[in-house]
């Protein structure tokens, strides 16, 4: 078999490995990872609000924990993740809560791992929580709280959250300073409340605004609880906030009782059949639109037999009314077709560019609203955020470097018809919004000519960062606005290039382990900017990846609620796609031109 004919053939596997994903109606939902945060919050809350109730549940949950220590006695954000001490010291704190009896060797070693890590103190264990995610209280104060309500630290150790803020109206919250990112507002006033409850101030004026604020945030949290009951449809938030409330032992209003109970359903709804909780429900919106588009990469949409179902479906995930979670103005739209999901900046452009690719020439309808979306989320400084404009107090609330990008790709798919792109068009459309996204992403551009992503990282990598992923993300930008032979895009090809591993595949960085995603993804970007040798090895790679049956192989790459990594089934295949069927795309011209030789 040639190489060309193994190409197509591994391609083909892929494609309808991908292709059987699809749920009955027509649209991909996707798996995501397991999680022992999720699961160790989860049976907390769950004995919390009653033991007796939801023993069974819990019972499978420590069982799970145990089931799934790391041999270094810890544990990570997924089962492929590696031991961290936010996710050791909730799992700590879930067998201290429900009962450690049954398992002392894993509470023998799980304690040696935090001695190891952060020492035997419980102020030198808070202090190496505290400084992993520096002065974002996100999600270091729910940690704290946790373990505070599971007698492992001292309440004064915990810090306090001004829950009283959120009585605020939303348009003033990125002038308030939050301590919490944008999206973490449930957890700012369950928390709060919590922390309050069990420390209070020694300010009286200021227990006093808290003490009016209480039943009136407690309102604000009910009305953004989404019917499913789950905040953000992840188990960790809603988990959390049902525990901060189900601690506080006083006469509830009826806003307080509601909000307990649906997150109660959330959780038990959420609950797998292994006795696990994933990280959230799905990315149902998301992996369709990026399957869609890798698709249209391959110039394969042909064999998309649902296209009509899905660019249907799709339409009906755009949000029709402004937001009451974020504020967000109607025209995005969120990760997932469920009640809990929020619009923002990375799966709006991609809903926007898949629905241009399965309709090409698609005007009027609802692409102005999303067209307006993006544009009106523009931060000062050029880039764009992923939920609200202006909040630039946190490193998950402040402009990205990939959503940039996308935005900006979402314009130019506006702009584009029949395959040709129409910059004039894009300049009279956007007015100065590209220009502004592409002299953000000029700034964003690193030494070494890379970029690096809001939202992904690398375990491997120093501090976490995956420079590969964010590349290749924003050079999909440069590519698509027809600026190969930008400065800015021949130094991140460059990049690219230099961090490739000897074995042809890409890591997160440089001398980071070879992924499916990573090589996928910087092979189909590099098809377009450097077809060359170092691609065809890349292209080698994922080929013998597709014949071994490793394309399947997803990598903890995501990161979800502040750094907490995840992966997704589809990651692997989704990217696999796009970067084999460009290829094969790409060498079907060649192919002619030497049959006419």
């Amino acid at each position: 078999m040639t190489p060309a004919d193994r190409l197509r053939a591994a391609y083909l596997v892929a494609r309808d490995a991908l292709l059987a994903e699809r749920v009955p109606e027509g649209h991909w939902v996707g798996e995501l990872s397991t999680s022992a945060l999720s699961t160790a919050t989860a049976i907390m809350a769950l004995h919390l609000v009653n033991p007796f109730e939801h023993r069974e549940r819990i019972d499978a949950g420590v069982k799970w924990l145990a089931d799934h220590q790391n041999a270094d006695g810890g544990w990570g954000d997924t089962v492929k993740s590696f031991s961290n001490i936010s996710t050791t010291m909730l799992c700590r704190a879930a067998f201290k809560m429900v009962g450690e009896k049954p398992y002392p060797d894993t509470i023998t070693r799980v304690e040696e791992f935090l001695t190891l890590k952060a020492g035997a103190l419980p102020a030198r264990r808070v202090a190496a929580i505290r400084a992993r995610y520096g002065k974002d209280h996100t999600f270091s104060v729910p940690i704290l709280m946790t373990c505070a309500l599971a007698g492992l630290v001292k309440w004064d150790e915990v810090p306090r959250l001004p829950f009283e803020l959120a009585y605020l109206p939303q348009s003033w919250y990125r002038f308030a300073k939050m301590p919490v990112v944008s999206y973490a507002l449930p957890a700012l006033i369950a928390i709060g409340q919590c922390v309050h409850h069990h420390r209070r101030s020694r300010n009286p004026i200021r227990n006093a605004v808290r003490r009016l604020a209480r039943g009136r945030t407690l309102k604000v949290l009910r009305r953004i609880q989404p019917t499913s009951g789950g905040y953000l449809e992840a188990t960790p938030l809603t988990s959390f906030v049902t525990m901060a409330l189900a601690s506080i032992r006083r006469k509830r209003s009826a806003s307080e009782q509601q909000v307990i109970d649906e997150g109660v359903r959330f959780i038990a709804n959420s609950m797998r059949p292994d006795g696990s909780w994933p990280i959230d429900t799905n990315l149902a919106t998301w992996v369709t639109t990026l399957s869609v588009n890798a698709l249209a990469a391959a110039g394969d949409l042909e064999s998309l037999d649902t296209k009509d179902k899905i660019l249907d479906w799709l339409l009906k995930q755009q949000y029709k009314e402004r937001h009451p979670y974020t504020g967000a103005a109607p025209g995005g739209w969120a990760w997932t077709d469920l009640p809990g999901g929020v619009p923002d900046c990375d799966d709006t452009p991609g809903a926007i560019i898949a629905v241009c690719n399965m309709n090409m020439g698609w005007e009027g309808g609802n692409w102005g609203p999303g067209k307006h979306w993006i544009r009106e989320l523009q931060n000062k400084d050029g880039g764009f955020p992923t939920f609200c404009r202006g909040w630039g107090l946190l490193p998950f609330d402040r402009s990205g470097s990939d959503l940039t990008a996308h935005a900006v790709r979402a314009i130019a798919a506006l702009c584009t018809k029949a395959g040709v792109f129409y910059p004039d068009y894009m300049k009279r459309m956007s007015s100065d919004t590209v220009p502004r996204g592409l002299a953000y992403l000029a700034k964003q551009q690193r030494a070494d000519g890379s970029w690096l992503p809001l939202w992904f990282g690398n375990q491997h990598a120093p501090d976490d960062i995956n420079p590969v992923y964010g590349t290749a993300r924003v050079l999909a930008a440069y590519r698509d606005l027809g600026l190969q032979d930008s400065p800015e895009c021949r130094r991140g090809v460059e990049f690219l290039l230099i961090v490739q591993n000897a074995d042809g595949g890409w890591g997160g960085a440089k001398d980071c382990p070879s992924s499916v995603e990573e090589t996928a993804l910087a092979v189909e970007v590099l098809l377009d900017l450097a077809n060359n040798e170092a691609t065809d090895r890349g292209i080698a790679w994922l080929v013998e990846a597709v014949e071994s049956g490793r394309f399947r192989e997803a990598s903890p790459i995501g990161f979800y609620f502040a750094k907490l990594w995840y992966f997704e089934k589809l990651y692997p295949l989704i990217f696999t796609v796009a970067a084999l069927g460009r290829a094969c795309a790409l060498a079907k011209p060649q192919a002619a031109t030497s049959a006419e030789v």
